[in-house]
């Protein structure tokens, strides 16, 4: 017996069926869209004009000053709407800090999705009464959070999956690479889509990495990868669909490689001009996620003037009302920073307390 003999050494030999296709994988607009549910796509289409008009209201009122910072999601739409959609109820999103609207659509508050980005609390949902993990401003931190719920959850029977968003920014982080090793060993019923919007900042994705794709990467840790056009709704939900079904069913993460654009800065404080060029963000702007959708609607005669303008309205109505709550000032404790930090504080912690609230009790009684 030889080295190459003993169990130490397992060459994979399905390596080609975990590579992804050579193109975006794409259904609006190709013969295979025929076979879409209409009613899938009025749904997919409604919560994506919602979707832009809640990234154009957050938008407004951080200019406003109602929010401390709001990273936008405009023209990555398609990404979010298609991952909450493709969840079930017991299943777990795990956000980055760019996802506020991929946690709205799962359900969640508008308010409550955008209290953290405000800067009123640590979060402003109960993550396990709408199964969404708290949005994430570190890069790619909540990735190896979703192995563990993912993989502690099939250790108890539970059937639930969890899907995780990430920027391409965040694959360059350890974390990235720690959650994709450690869900493929363990076969954790957990999928990764990451949004490549093509820059992290100002950095664009040549400059990160030398991989064909990030879907490529997925070889490496013995998982499928798959590559879509981020901004065909339908096929983005098609493709994460399958995904969470064959983690449900055992088959282990999948990582998703979502082609997209981010339309406006990298957030408020972010002066994109100054490393894109217009031309570039125009030719992304004719591939619409919005746009893409309405044709197909229209070619199947599934778009009409009073679904068009019964669509405008709730989402005018969703703005309003997020206008309306954001611009109220809500009565905040500044004891409750101290809550939810630890489920054993620490002596530290209880110290910075106890000095915040003889400070607060001697501005009471001056």
């Amino acid at each position: 017996m030889t080295v190459l003999d003993t169990p130490a050494w397992r060459p994979r030999t399905d390596a080609a069926p975990l590579l992804p296709d050579q193109e975006p994988y794409r259904l609006l607009g190709t013969p295979d869209a025929a076979r879409l549910d209409p009613e899938l796509l009025r749904t997919l289409y409604g919560q994506l004009v919602r979707g832009r008009r809640f990234n154009q209201q957050a938008t407004a009122l951080t200019k406003q000053g109602r929010l401390a910072v709001y990273p936008s999601s405009t023209g990555q739409e398609a990404c979010q709407i298609a991952a909450a959609l493709a969840l079930r109820p017991q299943d777990w999103l795990f956000p980055s800090y760019r996802d506020a609207l991929a946690v709205a659509a799962r359900g969640v508050d508008p308010v409550q999705a955008l209290t953290l980005l405000r800067g009123d609390w640590h979060t402003g949902y109960d993550p396990r009464a709408v199964r969404v993990a708290p949005l994430s401003t570190p890069l790619a931190t909540q990735l190896p959070h979703a192995v563990g719920l993912a993989h502690a959850a099939r250790l108890s029977g539970d059937d639930v999956v969890a899907l995780a968003l990430v920027g391409d920014g965040g694959t360059s982080e350890g974390d990235f690479h720690e959650a994709l090793n450690f869900a493929a060993v363990w076969r954790a019923p957990v999928v990764f889509l990451v949004q490549n919007n093509g820059f992290a900042i100002s950095v664009p994705l040549a400059k990160q990495t030398a991989a064909p794709t990030i879907a490529h990467k997925a070889v490496g840790y013995g998982m499928p990868g798959r590559l879509v056009d981020g901004n065909d709704v339908a096929a983005v939900h098609e493709v994460l669909t399958a995904a969470l079904d064959r983690a449900r069913a055992g088959g282990g993460p999948t990582l998703v490689e979502a082609i997209t654009y981010r339309i406006d800065a990298h957030t408020n404080a972010d002066d994109a001009t100054r490393y894109r060029e217009d031309d570039e963000v125009a030719a992304w702007r004719a591939h619409d996620p919005i746009a893409l959708l309405e044709r197909e609607l229209t070619g199947r005669g599934l778009l009409d003037d009073d679904l068009r303008r019964t669509t405008t309205d709730k989402a005018e109505t969703m703005a309003a009302a997020l206008r309306e709550s954001m611009h109220a000032t809500p009565a905040l404790d500044p004891m409750e920073l101290f809550a939810h930090v630890y489920d054993r504080p620490t002596e530290q912690l209880r110290q910075q307390e106890a000095q915040l609230r003889a400070e607060l009790e001697a501005e009471r009684q001056s």
